[in-house]
């Protein structure tokens, strides 16, 4: 009796485990033998074009840090550490080679009357002050901002990473603050000297003789007024550029304020990185101009005053008016002998 309910259980059993594999081989079956992980699963890339971005979740107010992967992202980055550079070095470098071949052929432009002994006011005390606190923020916010597009491609990987590290972080500070102070002097800038910045007939003629500054040796002095066309040129520059990189600074200094995105700010830096570029290309030839380029150009900025002669030759039509103002009885005394060296 008790084997023959050993030999019941035992049959039990064997069909049990028939029925459970006869019920799991379909099962098996539609498993595949190797995983394709590219297959059937979502590509990022799908994903990415589907949604525009991979966003996540979080119970902050600030809904864009959900943001987990943003496609546009890549196309900045490409940009960034690619075309700008290119544009940069391009601009800036191109730039040099242009003014070096300048000098060579025309060298530095003389006084072709020779200095006079007599100079005339150009730009009083608070006009010089407004220009070199500009230029001065300028020139730091041209440096911090260069480190920022070529710093880490040129230094970073030249074994002085730390010391890279430190300068950077106190160039940012430096690019920020200073910001404010180039902003107030560009608006300076604009207000003193905007009424004598609007196009006139004479800076036509200015432009079709190039002020004189392609040929050796003045025909007649190029017709122009306390600004000459070139100028006037580099002033309506400054101002619309430097608004440009106002807004398109504070953007990134104060990000997503005003319901700006990411996008926005992606676009705030693709801006300001090529405005700045072509603004340093500029200021390298005002600075050439006003320096190695022109015999006594520096000093009006420099000391306030330049010779007559020079002011005949570069603004003879400003001469006229400052001379006739200087004949009238109440003249200011714009004219002055230096004596002669």
């Amino acid at each position: 009796m008790a084997k023959s309910l050993a030999n019941m259980r035992l049959i039990a059993g064997a069909l049990v485990l028939i029925v459970v594999v006869a019920m799991a081989a379909p099962v098996s079956a539609q498993q595949p033998n190797s995983v394709d992980p590219s297959a059937n699963a979502v590509q990022e890339q799908q994903l990415l074009q589907q949604l525009k971005s991979i966003q996540g979740r979080g119970t902050i107010p600030d809904t864009k840090s959900y943001v987990i992967e943003h496609p546009a992202g890549r196309e900045w980055q490409e940009f960034r550490m690619g075309t700008l550079q290119w544009i940069g070095g391009v601009a800036i470098i191109g730039t040099i080679v242009l003014l070096i071949i300048f000098y060579m052929w025309r060298g530095t432009i003389r006084i072709e009357g020779g200095r006079s002994g007599r100079t005339i006011v150009r730009f009083n005390s608070f006009e010089r002050f407004v220009h070199w606190l500009t230029a001065t923020c300028f020139v730091i916010l041209a440096i911090t901002g260069l480190n920022v597009t070529f710093g880490r491609t040129l230094f970073a990987s030249s074994g002085a990473s730390e010391a890279f590290s430190t300068w950077s972080q106190w160039a940012k500070y430096a690019h920020n603050y200073l910001s404010f102070a180039f902003t107030i002097g560009v608006v300076l800038m604009f207000l003193m000297w905007i009424g004598q910045n609007f196009p006139t007939r004479a800076d036509i003629q200015w432009l079709k003789t190039g002020g004189g500054m392609f040929s050796k040796g003045h025909a007649s002095p190029a017709p122009a007024w306390k600004f000459n066309a070139g100028q006037k040129l580099l002033y309506w520059f400054i101002v619309l550029g430097g608004v440009a990189m106002m807004i398109s600074g504070y953007m990134l200094i104060f990000p997503f304020y005003g319901g700006l995105t990411v996008g926005n700010m992606e676009l705030a830096e693709v801006f300001h990185g090529v405005v700045g570029m072509l603004f340093i290309a500029l200021i390298l030839a005002h600075v050439y101009l006003g320096t190695l380029g022109m015999e006594g150009a520096f000093e009006g900025m420099g000391e306030g005053t330049v010779d007559l002669n020079w002011a005949k030759e570069h603004h003879p039509l400003w001469v006229d008016e400052e001379l006739a103002r200087e004949r009238s009885p109440k003249g200011p005394g714009l004219v002055t002998s230096t004596p002669a060296e």
